[in-house]
């Protein structure tokens, strides 16, 4: 494999190849390379033994030499001839009123190619300012345009958080941001609350975005109902910095705030869905056991050409206390009672009477007289 190196022009810029060829490069070395906007110097980031070679081009452009002092000091005077041509390039802008914003100048390491980054509403017509900066400044000079964010990361600069931007700094890519992201983390859904200097919303919405959703994820959403030793509760919000659920008792009307992992470790066990408590959990119908151990059949009423008290199948009709009899040996002190007439004597009285009277006369011992007797208290009137 050749001789490869990666190396970065930029702070947070892209990093390219080049051929190192009998150099010997190593990371954190500067080195002064060919590219297409001219001579200029840059830093190895990627030694030849940690380049991959799915990145490896064949058109690869030389590297000319190590970095010198002369070469430092040349990169700072380009910058200070760069500060000073923007000042004429804005002019020539403002004097066309062509819509354009510089956004940046840079020069080569020579000093004989300038490149002018702009912004625009839209498409521009720079052929005319170009040909009068150029005479202006003697050099040949590239117009390109570019977007919003990259605007940010030419000029570099604070913002609300008070750091330096992350574009400038150490983002080399620029991630793809949506409002989704923004409301998955509890943010204002107001464009202006939650963009950037480049008017474009926050890209440090992608960094945590992941972690938020994990989070979330495994754990109940604002306004559902829970089931709590403590009683039913209702999410009233998650505390995504400090990892915290704060639930509302709606029994005891007090806001709780429990920690999202002991939340987690308990939701399914202790602390549960209420839609789980109503299907699987739900109240328990109240059963009436009678002495059989059934359920208590419901009275229903009485059939045409049924008795009173017959309503439930199985029960016995009411019927009139029988009364007692006298103890073996014992007088009968009772009045005798009138025999039914024969027309409205029922079936059931007849063998009542016929089961008595075998009773008296298979005594055995009795008399003629006692027999007799006793027919007579029964038969007679």
């Amino acid at each position: 494999m050749a001789n490869i190196c990666g190396v970065r022009f930029k702070q947070a810029g892209k990093v390219f190849y080049f051929d190192a060829g009998e150099l010997q490069v190593a990371s954190g070395a500067y080195v002064v390379a060919e590219t297409v906007a001219g001579i200029a110097m840059g830093k190895v980031v990627i030694a030849p033994d940690q380049v991959l070679e799915n990145d490896i081009r064949d058109d690869l452009k030389p590297i000319l030499r190590l970095a010198t002092q002369e070469d430092f000091e040349q990169d700072q005077a380009m910058k200070d001839k760069a500060a000073a041509a923007a000042e004429v390039i804005r002019q020539k802008i403002a004097e066309q009123a062509t819509g354009m914003s510089l956004a940046s100048v840079e020069y080569d390491l020579d000093g004989g190619q300038a490149t002018v980054y702009f912004t625009a509403g839209e498409r521009a017509d720079f052929r005319t300012v170009q040909r009068e900066v150029a005479r202006e400044l003697g050099v040949g000079v590239q117009f390109l345009q570019v977007g919003d964010r990259d605007r940010a990361k030419l000029v570099d600069g604070l913002d609300i958080c008070g750091e330096r931007l992350c574009c400038s700094s150490w983002m080399t890519n620029f991630p793809s941001v949506s409002i989704r992201m923004a409301k998955e983390q509890d943010l204002p859904l107001n464009p202006q609350k939650i963009s950037g200097v480049c008017g474009r919303l926050y890209c440090c919405l992608t960094f945590e975005f992941e972690d938020y959703k994990a989070l979330r994820g495994t754990l109940p959403k604002v306004g559902s109902m829970l089931s709590t030793p403590a009683g039913e509760a209702k999410v009233s919000s998650i505390d995504f910095n400090r990892e915290v659920v704060k639930l509302w008792l709606t029994e005891s009307r007090s806001l709780i705030e429990i920690a999202a992992v002991d939340l987690k470790l308990q939701h399914g066990v202790t602390v549960r869905p209420m839609e789980i408590v109503h299907k699987i959990e739900g109240p328990l119908r109240p059963i009436t056991e009678d002495t059989r151990g059934r359920g208590r059949i419901p009275a229903r009423p009485p059939r045409q050409g049924q008795p009173e008290g017959m309503g439930n199948q199985g029960q016995r009709p009411n019927r009139p206390p029988r009364p007692e009899r006298p103890a073996p040996g014992q007088a009968n002190t009772q009045p005798a009672q009138p025999a039914p007439s024969p027309a409205g004597e029922g079936e059931a009285q007849k063998r009542r009477r016929r089961r008595r009277r075998g009773r008296g006369g298979g005594g055995g011992g009795g008399s003629d007289e006692n027999q007799a007797t006793s027919d007579r208290g029964l038969d007679s009137p």
